[in-house]
């Protein structure tokens, strides 16, 4: 069993997702539509209490580097994929610096979701 915060403005996406890890990985999953009160929570979180991020890139509010960073600032030593539809160079390279585990495809399939998530979090199946 293992704890993911998912951060996903578009809520059709978040429902997908937090549907698939709980299902296909048995994933306790902390839903966020909102990234101002993700940010919240994660600033509140260890390893002990999350073994997971998955953040979306373009939202409102905090994006996902913006996420990144704040995790990294506050020593959150958890794995981090970014979802982004466009993944140009310059935001690889800001989010490699900041410690960024992974990066998911929009549009999203989700068993590269499952494939992903269970090699970053090193689970079997």
């Amino acid at each position: 069993m293992f704890s993911v915060a998912v951060i996903e403005d578009d809520v059709i996406t978040l429902d997908m997702i937090t549907n698939t890890l709980e299902n296909k990985l048995g994933a306790t999953v902390f839903p966020f539509n909102r990234s101002k009160v993700a940010r919240e929570f994660l600033l509140q979180q260890n390893s002990d209490s999350l073994q997971l991020i998955i953040s979306d890139q373009i939202m409102p509010d905090f994006d996902g580097i913006s996420l990144l960073q704040a995790c990294f600032t506050a020593k959150l030593n958890v794995p981090f994929l970014m979802i982004t539809a466009d993944p140009n160079k310059t935001l690889v390279m800001n989010a490699r610096k900041l410690g960024v585990s992974g990066f998911l495809a929009k549009p999203l399939a989700m068993n590269e979701l499952v494939e992903k998530v269970s090699s970053v979090c090193k689970l079997t199946r």
